[in-house]
Formats: structure tokens, C-alpha cells, sequence
């Protein structure tokens, strides 16, 4: 597993952060690499054998515009999502696991906990994946996700975002975190964006990049997952390591 440097991370607890002061961590964390290379009996599943290379993917997986379709497009501005995933010292990683999961442009989640009052779209899941190539490029088309309210703080929204999890080597090689847009007024309110360290917040806002936009079809954002090191994307507060 890739060393974690700690100090690109937001904290696990954050005070402004509500729901993290009951189900953040409160004990120290195990270092399982450290209790493995001690037993020579010890087998941690986790740690045996590589998944990279043996997921299997859909046609449409990578296609959030297209995979739920129910006879018509899904409404909103269509974008594709691209970059590289990164190791430590700016490697390619081939083979990496990339699911991502979104709301659709009201704002609104297809999950029966979403009960935010906008409309949900008949032809948007907002969930797909797909593997890095060779070079380690990913590539999502998708619709720009909405902003929505949470019960954080009096009137609290979410900036527009996209979530990502990403596995590797093993299950517990993963990193879950957000991608941001540029310019979103929205992320100066947003305790999630401000618990990470203010010199690692760049990491997670997306780049407007006409190289990717597709012409007459959708406008292309680069967003490059650096997966440890002093460099590494920040994970996702609301979701742990």
C-alpha cells in the first residue's frame, strides 16, 4: 500500500462538519502493513493477490449520459470528465477501478434517502465506472451535477460535485474523494471543501480544457487523482478513507 501523508487530508472529525463529531474515528487507526510483515502466519485477505486488471466493464459504464436512458437524454449540461491517475511520484496507474456517483442537474440523487424536493430525471442514474488504460487515463460523460441542500448548518448547500472511489492493488487500496468546478461560489460555504488543508484545496477543483471538450457535444473538464504522497488528491471528509 502507498503511504498516506496525512497532512493532505482533511481530519476525520471536523467541528464544522456535523454528522463527522459522531461517526468520525475516535481511536488511534491499526497500520494492518505493520501487523502483516510481523506474523509470518498472519494471511489479511486484503493484502493477497492484485485486482488490477479483473474488473469487467460495460459498454456504457463510463456513459452516465447514455447507461439509464428510458427513451430520451437526461437533462442538464453535458460534460466530459477525464485526467490520469497518479501514483506517488507521478506514475501512470493502469488498471485502477474508477466508480463515480452523482446528483442529477436539479440537485437530486436517485436513492430513496434523497428526499430533496426537485424533480429526479427518468434518463440519469448518476452512477458509472470505468478502468484506466495503459497510460492511466480515465474518461466519464455525464451531466454537470446540481447544487442541493443538507441539514449541516441553516440554509447549507452543497456545491456542485462529482464523487469518486478508486480501487488499486487491493480492496484496501482505495482512495474516496470529490471533484469541485471552478469558480462554484458555493465552496467558500461548504465545511466538507474547508476542512481540507488550504494548500491541497486546488487539488480537488476540476479545469475547464477545450482539449477534451467534444465539439457540439459536451464541454470537457481535466481532473488528474494523485492517489499518495505530498501530492495526493484529498479524500473525501464525508466518506473516510
Amino acid at each position: 500500500m502507498a503511504i498516506i501523508d496525512w497532512t493532505q487530508h482533511p481530519p476525520l472529525i471536523y467541528t464544522d462538519y456535523k454528522s463527522s463529531l459522531s461517526r468520525g474515528p475516535t481511536q488511534s487507526p491499526v497500520d494492518l502493513t505493520t501487523l502483516y510483515g510481523e506474523s509470518s502466519t498472519l494471511s489479511i485477505q486484503e493484502f493477497d493477490g492484485s485486482l488490477v486488471n479483473r474488473f469487467t466493464i460495460g459498454e456504457l459504464d463510463h456513459d452516465l449520459i447514455r447507461n439509464a436512458q428510458q427513451g430520451g437524454y437526461p437533462l442538464g449540461k453535458r460534460m466530459v470528465v477525464s485526467g490520469k491517475v497518479l501514483d506517488q511520484a507521478g506514475r501512470p496507474q493502469a488498471g485502477v477501478l474508477i466508480e463515480a456517483w452523482q446528483a442529477n442537474a436539479s440537485g437530486r440523487y436517485a436513492h430513496k434517502v434523497d428526499q430533496h424536493d426537485a424533480p429526479l430525471d427518468p434518463n440519469f442514474l448518476g452512477v458509472g465506472r470505468c478502468v484506466t488504460d495503459n497510460y492511466g487515463c480515465y474518461r466519464f460523460y455525464t451531466i454537470k451535477p446540481g447544487a442541493y441542500p443538507w441539514k449541516n448548518h441553516p440554509n447549507a448547500w452543497r456545491p456542485q460535485h462529482i464523487h469518486f472511489s478508486l480501487v488499486g492493488e487491493s480492496i484496501a487500496d482505495r482512495l474516496v474523494t470529490q471533484m469541485y468546478f471552478p469558480g462554484d461560489p458555493l465552496l467558500n460555504y461548504d465545511p466538507i471543501f474547508a476542512a481540507v488543508p488550504e494548500s491541497a484545496q486546488d487539488r480537488l477543483i476540476s479545469t475547464l480544457d477545450l482539449g477534451i471538450t467534444e465539439a457540439d457535444y459536451a464541454l470537457g473538464y481535466k481532473f488528474d487523482i494523485v492517489l499518495a504522497g505530498a501530492k495526493a488528491t484529498p479524500i473525501d471528509a464525508e466518506q473516510g478513507a
